[in-house]
């Protein structure tokens, strides 16, 4: 008895041992190519000088997700907009003439006829400028923040230099919306973004005088209630006004117009819609308004925004207004997602007090579902307990890193983004204006990794994050992730055969 239960014993302890060589070699191909693809990721990352160049070809083929805060009007090169100009027989003012209020660099809409003999002289079409080298330079310097760094002359400060550039292509900006977006959508596949999430064009605003002055008379020492039956009486006139109604259809008619045909099996594009914050507070109440309504009734516009320079007076005034906006109209429109540029600030910009509860009051007054920038966190009343708050309701931070590091001068260490990754707070990397910032999504992810040097699983983590946070439907995230898997299988292939390729040699 005890020969045969050792032999049976062996037996099976030899199965065993066979059945876990069997097991070992028949592991999913694509476990190990993710194993490769981590440890050649490590080896470019390590060390006291990342291996860049072979890390921004490995930034972009990666897959990334979505971009899910960007800006379309600042994501169109001034290339693009120069061809544009040319296809509308505009001109552009290649000097400045005060007696006439012309202004170098702008875009003239009026037909040649039209303009004074004065003007004619000084104004040229686009085929010109491009012939005109040293001029066609200097524009795109102007319309965009190419070159910003790399020399020195008196120049404006960079947020003004970033701001000032809206200006100038503005008239051509909404001239051509589907061309526009079809550009985003090929850049945007060309380096694995399955999905934008864009501001395109702001709400409609509703004018009653009447109303709106209740609005605007509002003081700080008001009470909840006085605040709230201001908001009432327009919400409910908008409510009410056919003419409201018909400007909010037809401003979704016109987004879904631009967006026919954009989506395809491996692309998805989405809408949130915005207001602009250095406006008076009735045009933003009746701005927002109609942006709710719209993202409410709409599944292509998926969530609303406030947009602007965070340090004009008007914004810093009426902040805390804003924000008790965006509070009572969640609760007319529960089912409408928030996203808001919210502490896109720097010590200096503002007083000190003026950086102690903008993301705080954007996260728990207006219940925002997503915070853009966050960048001045530490700045905050009690920061500590606002990460807290942050993690807990996993309210995503969108991290722009070139934007800040220009708008800003925030970048490096110095960037909060150190902090979201010590507290667990969840963050996105994002782009927001690339054609004015001259990059893309791929350089972002590049700096986020030369910089900070994550590890390979909190890089794939960081992409599926802008498809968790996005604002799409849950039927449709699944669908994404989905794509997003079969995306990062085919990645880890290609780079687990170039590693080896190389290890071969």
């Amino acid at each position: 008895m005890k020969i045969r239960t050792v032999v049976v014993l062996v037996c099976l302890f030899s199965f065993g041992v066979a059945d876990a060589r069997v097991i070992k070699a028949k592991k999913p191909v694509h476990q190990n190519n993710h194993v490769v693809t981590s440890q050649y990721y490590s080896n470019l990352i390590s060390g006291a000088h990342p291996r860049i160049a072979e890390l921004n070809l490995f930034a972009n083929m990666l897959p990334k997700g979505g971009d899910i805060h960007l800006h379309y009007s600042g994501a169109i090169y001034a290339e693009t907009y120069l061809e544009w100009v040319g296809k509308k027989n505009y001109c552009i003012y290649r000097e400045s003439d005060g007696q006439r209020k012309l202004q170098k660099y702008t875009i003239e809409t009026r037909p040649v006829a039209e303009l004074e003999e004065g003007a004619v002289k000084i104004c040229i079409g686009a085929d010109a400028v491009r012939k005109d080298g040293a001029f066609y330079r200097e524009l795109l310097k102007r319309w965009s923040d190419k070159d910003y760094g790399n020399h020195f002359h008196m120049q404006l400060p960079p947020d003004q230099q970033f701001y000032s550039t809206f200006d100038f292509f503005r008239p051509v900006s909404h001239t051509a919306y589907q061309e526009g977006l079809l550009d985003l959508k090929e850049r945007a596949k060309a380096e694995n973004v399955q999905y934008l999430e864009m501001m395109l064009e702001r709400s409609p605003e509703i004018d009653n005088q009447e109303l709106a002055k209740k609005i605007n008379n509002l003081k700080d020492e008001d009470t909840e209630e006085d605040v709230e039956a201001a908001f009432n009486s327009f919400a409910d006139f908008m409510a009410n006004d056919p003419a409201a109604k018909a400007k909010i259809e037809n401003y979704v008619k016109n987004l879904e117009e631009a967006a026919a045909g954009i989506d395809d099996a491996d692309f998805k594009l989405r809408f949130q819609t915005y207001v602009l914050r250095n406006n008076d507070p009735a045009k933003v109440f009746s701005g927002l308004y109609c942006a709710f309504a719209a993202a409410e009734g709409s599944t292509l516009i998926v969530g609303v925004n406030i947009i602007g320079p965070e340090n004009g007076y008007v914004a810093m005034r009426d902040y805390s207004l804003h924000m008790q906006m965006f509070r009572f109209l969640n609760e007319r429109f529960p089912a409408v997602k928030i996203s808001l540029h919210a502490g896109e600030l720097a010590l200096g910009m503002v007083p000190p007090e003026g950086l102690k509860s903008h993301v705080r009051e954007a996260a728990e007054i207006a219940m925002a579902d997503r915070i853009g920038h966050g960048v001045d966190i530490p700045h905050e009343r009690d920061p500590d307990e606002l990460l807290e708050v942050l993690k807990e309701r996993k309210v995503a931070i969108e991290v722009n890193l070139t934007s800040n590091s220009f708008i800003l001068g925030v970048k490096n260490e110095a960037h909060p983004v150190q902090i979201f990754r010590s507290y667990d707070v969840p963050f996105v990397i994002s782009s927001d204006d690339p054609g004015v910032l001259r990059n893309n999504l791929s350089s972002e992810y590049l700096l986020f990794i030369t910089r900070y040097k994550p590890s390979y699983e909190e890089l794939k983590k960081v992409a599926y994050n802008s498809i968790r946070y996005s604002f799409l439907s849950e039927s449709e995230k699944r669908d994404e992730f989905k794509s997003l898997d079969k995306r990062f299988a085919g990645f880890e292939d290609k780079i687990a055969k170039m590693a080896r390729s190389r290890r071969a040699k």
